[in-house]
């Protein structure tokens, strides 16, 4: 067996140089195609429209149709998007339908009508008119969780409002991650990056006039977040702000014990808590493999059993198990069914199947997830040599692992023996010389 890998003994380093470069030189073919940001010039009848004002702590892409990348920006920046959702015909609910080409066809894909940068004062304006010309004075903030492109974000969100009917104004708030499952430490250091502005967005959105009620939706890693801006917010002000009525934790991705501090440090007037959890959550597992500690993850309880059960009771916090929730009548779970309405709406569609991300999964991934090191550097290396072959057949792969086959073909050619440069030298690297 050869330790240093992790692979069997019949793994060569020049099959290993040979399997990287292949998945570098394919890494641009296939996968859904990047710019579908980029505006086009009309919907079609049947379509349904969905506007979402962004802020984000990402910088901004060079490419216009992406608009924002998975690198930290140097300030808070806002964005005014509509999302073109085709006909309910032709499309399941729950699901986003990414265009294969672009531009994308309305009738079949979701696409982009408008995408339009704001700064504070404009955001601020947008916010006033929408809220005006929909007669809705709650909003809805999104805050999406690991492994999420920025247009993963936006559709997302679109496709969750629309299909929940929800009567909200939808504000979508996006931290900068790179959108790979590699890049699982770069996620994390980015919530704390954006700790203070999720604050100050919410914080904001609170003194509005025309905002009455503010519900926030988090997904796994952006639970962290979504609780630290809030301890952060009752700590500096003496309490969460008011108008922030309902906080949804889905799947969060957060240490039991650290969950514990910041809900006592929210304070007894905190916003009401709805918990939905799973222990079948893949994603919640590789997470506590990858930080080592062994601690059970908030999102992977099971709310039945002791002492969460009577924690959860005592802290009056509002249960969804989704572990085999899959009918209509999932809502009967805890005391998840006297919720407030709109929770309860989220609450339903999660019960029935809706995701709450975008991040595209290979089973290049899957790999990687199974070596349980991706955020060491060998593991990810030993992660990357396995799902090299994969790359070469799977598309998702291809599109996930061609940025860091080329960033990292150094250090991974060192790992496994090889010493091409597979950024630069794609062609002598299949050569073996």
């Amino acid at each position: 067996m050869d330790v240093g890998l992790g692979v069997g003994s019949g793994w060569r380093a020049p099959r290993a140089g040979l399997a990287l470069a292949l998945a570098a030189w394919l890494g641009a073919c296939a996968g859904t195609p990047r710019g579908v940001l980029a505006p086009v010039a009309a919907t079609v009848p049947g379509a349904s429209r969905v506007d979402i004002l962004v802020a984000t702590t990402r910088k901004e892409a060079a490419t216009a149709g992406e608009m924002y990348s998975g690198e930290r920006g140097p300030a808070l920046a806002y964005a005014d998007i509509t999302v073109s959702i085709p006909p309910d015909a032709v499309r399941a609910p729950g699901t986003v339908q990414w265009p294969r080409s672009l531009p994308g066809d309305p009738a079949t894909d979701f696409v982009t009508l408008r995408a339009d940068t704001l700064d504070r004062m404009e955001a601020t304006s947008r916010l006033r008119r929408q809220t005006a010309r929909s007669g809705r004075r709650q909003v809805l903030v999104f805050v999406h969780g690991f492994n999420n492109r920025f247009e993963d974000a936006v559709y997302r969100f679109a496709q969750i409002v629309h299909d929940t009917r929800a009567e909200v104004v939808p504000v979508l708030f996006t931290w900068p991650s790179r959108g790979s499952v590699l890049a699982y430490g770069y996620d994390r250091e980015s919530t704390n990056y954006s700790r203070n502005a999720l604050e100050g967005v919410l914080r904001r959105l609170a003194r509005n006039p025309e905002v009455d009620e503010i519900t926030v939706l988090a997904h796994s890693m952006g639970n962290w977040l979504v609780l630290e801006s809030l301890r952060q917010m009752a700590i500096r002000d003496g309490r969460v702000a008011g108008k922030i009525r309902n906080v949804v934790l889905a799947a969060p991705d957060v240490d039991v014990d650290l969950a514990r501090e910041a809900f006592r440090d929210m304070g007894p007037g905190r916003p009401k808590l709805s918990l939905f959890v799973s222990q079948d959550d893949n994603a919640l597992a590789v997470s506590r493999l990858v930080w080592g500690s062994g601690g059970a993850r908030l999102g992977a309880i099971d709310p039945g059993a002791e002492p969460y059960r009577s924690e959860l009771a005592r802290e009056n916090i509002a249960v969804l198990n989704l572990t085999d929730a899959k009918s209509d009548d999932a809502l009967n779970h805890g005391k998840f069914a006297g919720s407030p309405q709109l929770v309860a709406l989220l609450g339903r569609r999660l019960a029935q199947g809706q995701t709450v991300t975008d991040s595209r999964v290979g089973l290049g991934d899957r790999i990687v997830q199974m070596t349980a090191g991706a955020a060491a550097t060998v593991g990810t290396a030993a992660g990357l040599a396995v799902s090299a072959p994969v790359a070469v057949i799977d598309a998702q792969s291809r599109e996930t692992y061609g940025e860091h086959l080329r960033n990292l073909g150094q250090g991974l050619g060192d790992t496994a023996g090889a010493t091409v440069d597979l950024a630069t030298a794609p062609a002598r690297a299949l050569s073996g010389r």
